[in-house]
């Protein structure tokens, strides 16, 4: 089985950022053309990429969609969105749209028969977003910290037909620190849903290690900051993830 390299466009007022622990006050703007950035991540080989509305995840609603649409529009391979994704009309619209799956993640905590009719109602289409901080779940863009645990927050998804789990672990996300790779592996064998990884990719060794466990489980990974500052080849750790061990 082969690894999924998803690169990442995290948006914020119309740019392409990366944030530091999820804090809008430490963005660091890298373009001001997503659809420019999502196309040299196609050039380089992506045939996914991963989006992500920075305000929408805040407001509840979407903010950067005009920027989404460009994105959209223009990238040849499956894009998969996130943030302030909390409604039918949303997810039906982004579907409409072309976006080939959705993540959900605050809506997923408050209120999971959403998830749960929206993976019924678009099969394959659903991701559920499982951000932890010390093991348990964080909440709206990050700022809330709930009492749930992430295995147990995962389990409630098990028979909803979810495609996938995405783990970020919030206090490595965009410090280079490393992918967890020992909690995704973890979350992903105790879960019969596939987990993507995201948080802390610094280079390719952590493509290498998530590959080898893509038989536990690990479907994925997401990967920003790295790519952005030169410490990842996007080509390289698609051809390495591509080979099935």
């Amino acid at each position: 089985m082969s690894l999924i390299v998803f690169p990442a466009i995290d948006l914020k007022g119309g740019q392409v950022v990366r944030l530091a622990e999820g804090d809008m006050d430490r963005a660091t703007v890298y373009g001001d053309d997503p659809a420019a950035q999502a196309m040299l991540f196609a050039d380089a080989g992506a045939q996914h990429i991963h989006v992500v509305d920075l305000d929408g995840a805040f407001a509840g609603e979407s903010v950067n969609g005009v920027a989404v649409e460009a994105i959209v529009e223009q990238f040849p391979g499956h894009v998969q969105l996130g943030g302030g994704i909390r409604d039918a009309a949303a997810v039906e619209r982004w579907f409409n749209l072309g976006v080939s799956r959705l993540v959900i993640g605050t809506a997923a905590l408050k209120n999971p028969q959403f998830v749960k009719d929206m993976a019924r109602a678009w099969p394959g289409g659903i991701v559920v977003a499982v951000d932890a901080r010390d093991g348990m779940v964080a909440t709206q863009g990050w700022a809330d910290v709930s009492d749930v645990s992430v295995v147990d927050m995962a389990r409630r998804f098990e028979d909803a037909g979810v495609a996938a789990l995405l783990f970020t672990d919030v206090g490595r996300d965009g410090l280079l620190k490393g992918c967890n790779i020992e909690a995704t592996v973890d979350l992903a064998r105790q879960v019969d849903i596939p987990v993507i990884a995201s948080g802390g990719v610094a280079g390719i060794s952590d493509i290498r290690l998530l590959a080898l466990h893509a038989r536990d489980g690990v479907e994925g990974v997401i990967t920003g900051r790295a790519i952005y500052d030169g410490r990842l080849d996007l080509a390289t750790a698609l051809a390495l993830a591509a080979k099935d061990d």
